[in-house]
């Protein structure tokens, strides 16, 4: 399988170009427009590009619009129309299309009253919709069952209606950060059985938020204000794998010594807080990111409670630098507990 990426909502984008994906989400400065045209003999708003290479895609990115062009072929599965001045999304711009697959709205000014419900709803088709850096309020209601991907980064979301997310059970990411979120209400995010990825930096948090879909590997919190991390803080998330929590102004005090206690977890990223000493961490975790704190003591019984033939750490890559520590003031038995370490920091 050939695929390919590029980053779009600070979440890398894989394509498959088997199933015939674009490969590219912009056209801008590299094709001549006219050259598409005098080429391709398939029907193009004058407003878009329609490259022959990809005969279901369509182009209308950065182009200052104001509205979605009328009578959008009905051909298009990939629709780009971000770095536009789109705000409204009506229930009639989208009818004549039956088989959207991608709806990419980033960088726009869609505001959430004018987002009519049906525009949405009838494409049974769509897996993507990206709607990053608009001024949206609220998460779109209505949404289509068989999304697997939301980005909704950088928007204006202080709340989320109970039944927005009821019927995406198949959701694999959620992109929600750089929002106004103080909370997450049970019911909030019923329905999301499969989520993967969930981002909620940035965000207004005061608290590890409760009621998160216990499916979820990949939890980013970073950049939240987070006053403690209580025992029961990820208690239920069994496959938790990566963890972000750096820039979250946490200090030893307020860190529980078991809230870290998950076999599962594989990457944590606590740097750039108020840490004074390394927190416990499970000998499962591979990669652990320190860096920027105001640690001062290197204890071993962080990464080993004890140490012997099969009792060791399994860490890989440990961040320390920019801390109070220097290599020659470890203490001589770290070897021996962190023994398969590649990449240490200091």
């Amino acid at each position: 399988m050939a695929l390919l990426y590029v980053d779009y909502g600070g979440i890398p984008l894989w394509i498959n170009r088997l199933l015939g994906e674009p490969s590219v989400l912009s056209l801008q400065g590299r094709m001549d427009p006219a050259w598409f045209r005098a080429n391709n003999p398939l029907a193009c708003p004058q407003q878009c590009d329609c490259p022959i290479q990809w005969p279901t895609a369509l182009y209308c990115d950065h182009r200052s619009l104001a509205d979605i062009p009328d009578q959008l072929p009905d051909r298009t599965q990939y629709l780009f129309l971000q770095g536009n001045n789109i705000s409204s999304l009506p229930s009639s711009v989208l009818t004549n299309i039956t088989g959207l697959r991608w709806l990419i709205l980033d960088n726009n000014k869609l505001q959430s009253d004018k987002l009519e419900l049906a525009s949405l709803q009838n494409q049974t088709q769509l897996c993507y919709f990206f709607a990053n850096h608009n001024h949206l309020t609220s998460v779109p209601s209505a949404l289509p069952a068989g999304l697997k991907q939301l980005r909704l980064a950088h928007n204006q979301i202080s709340s989320i209606n109970p039944k927005a997310f009821q019927k995406l059970q198949n959701l694999t990411l959620l992109l929600l950060q750089g929002n106004r979120l103080q909370t997450i209400k049970e019911g909030d995010l019923k329905g999301l059985l499969r989520l993967n990825l969930l981002d909620l930096s940035g965000n207004l948090f005061s608290t590890v938020p409760k009621h998160l879909p216990p499916s979820i590997q990949q939890l980013y919190l970073s950049n939240n204000s987070l006053s403690a991390l209580d025992e029961d803080s990820f208690v239920g998330f069994l496959n938790l794998k990566y963890l972000r929590l750096s820039h979250c102004g946490l200090q030893n005090l307020g860190i529980h010594p078991q809230v870290f206690n998950s076999s599962s977890l594989v990457e944590l990223d606590l740097s750039y807080n108020k840490l004074t000493s390394i927190p416990t961490v499970p000998t499962t975790l591979q990669n652990l990111y320190l860096e920027a704190n105001q640690i001062q003591e290197f204890n071993v019984t962080s990464f080993c409670r004890e140490v012997g033939p099969l009792s060791y750490s399994r860490m890989k890559i440990l961040r320390l630098d920019g801390n109070k520590l220097s290599y020659h003031l470890l203490p001589p038995d770290w070897v021996f507990c962190l023994r398969v370490l590649r990449s240490i920091y200091i």
